[in-house]
């Protein structure tokens, strides 16, 4: 039996971000002469298929299908990053000298995101496989049985961080990745090695980028009201959306900063263009809708024998609770913009399947919970 208030809860996001995509879009759709329900149209397509994937992989066999399924997201995608620096610019085309898209006609492809579940997949199969028998080791070995992952997440950095310039994908990934070795076991020593390297290529990244600099500059100056004047466009614009909607909002259809002040506001700034039109108690709902997805997933985690399983579950809830936080941080100003797309409800196909292909992932795995009579016994034993 699948975790049905997992899967009803991931469905009202989902509406929660078709409403969203048609009300926020207004003005972008009168700015390039697209048709008022352009937008809509295009979410509403990538949300059926979304839940379409759910449904399908909740009916499959974990045991039989988990494995093969990941292998192939993690290598069909991790080709797909290698190849497409060299690809030419009619089939990936770039912005800001980065390429994250692949154009296929009228609709674009954003890798990354089916590779970041393909990695969490891989990674939880082969730690189980290489550390959890090992048990406690010395430093040295413990070196050498990471290694390899952190091979593939540097490699991972280079490919995201680097040629994509999406910086915001990579810190993710790599809070997610750290998490797990924690849980099967690294030692103090070999974390504050791994955090000291990370932290160094985290600082690499930004100071040789001028506009990560930049952006580092504007959000230290966010908190001079001297400087009010130069701070980022954009979250001034984003925190003036946010008071501006109140408690109950302006209504829906009625947001001002969607008419061309908060530029992406049906994708990346959503949560700030949400605020102005259903106002603060709409943040409350979609916060206690994540918050409770987490705990399903969490929950499912807990509760399953296969470590496999339980490594995937809890990389998957990682991974949507780190992107929100930077999402919704990035919007109010605590932290820098990372680009960064809030789960589920965020303009964008690709977020849209990928977010909902892992839900369907834990969805599968649910199957194998072990009922609470069963798991009161064995603890008893």
């Amino acid at each position: 039996m699948i975790d049905k208030s997992l899967f009803a809860t991931t469905i009202l996001l989902l509406l929660i971000g078709l409403v969203m995509s048609y009300s926020l879009s207004s003005y972008i759709v009168i700015q390039n002469g697209y048709t008022q329900s352009h937008f809509f149209i295009r979410q509403l397509i990538a949300v059926s298929i979304g839940i379409f994937i759910m449904i399908w992989l909740s009916k499959l066999n974990p045991d039989r299908w988990f494995r093969p399924i990941g292998i192939v997201l993690f290598l069909f995608f991790l080709f797909i990053l290698l190849s497409m620096p060299i690809l030419p610019e009619t089939l990936v085309y770039s912005v800001g000298g980065a390429k994250r898209w692949i154009n296929l006609g009228s609709i674009s492809i954003t890798p990354v995101e089916f590779y970041k579940i393909g990695f969490i997949m891989f990674i939880s199969w082969s730690l189980v496989r290489t550390r959890l028998p090992k048990g406690k080791i010395p430093l040295a070995q413990e070196i050498k049985v990471f290694v390899p992952y952190v091979t593939i997440l540097i490699i991972s950095t280079l490919l995201i961080a680097v040629f994509q310039k999406d910086l915001g994908q990579t810190v993710v990934i790599s809070a997610t990745l750290i998490v797990l070795f924690i849980l099967v076991g690294s030692s103090f020593r070999f974390f504050s090695i791994l955090f000291g390297i990370g932290l160094t290529g985290f600082i690499l990244l930004i100071i040789t980028q001028p506009h990560r600099l930049k952006r580092i500059q504007e959000w230290f100056l966010s908190f001079d009201n001297e400087a009010n004047r130069l701070q980022s466009y954009q979250i001034s614009n984003s925190l003036d959306a946010i008071n501006h909607g109140g408690f109950w909002g302006q209504g829906i259809g009625n947001g001002q900063y969607k008419l061309g002040f908060l530029s992406e506001v049906h994708t990346d700034f959503v949560l700030a263009g949400m605020m102005e039109e259903l106002g603060f108690i709409s943040i409350l709902v979609v916060v206690f809708a994540f918050l409770f997805i987490i705990f399903r997933i969490f929950k499912i985690a807990a509760t399953v024998e296969n470590p496999v399983y339980y490594l995937f579950a809890v990389g998957v809830a990682l991974l949507i609770t780190f992107s929100f936080i930077i999402n919704s941080f990035g919007i109010s100003g605590i932290t820098p913009i990372k680009g960064i797309a809030v789960p589920f409800i965020s303009y964008g196909g690709s977020q849209i399947i990928a977010s909902c292909l892992s839900i369907g992932l834990v969805l599968m795995i649910s199957k194998k919970v072990i009922k609470p009579e069963t798991l009161y016994e064995e603890r008893k034993k």
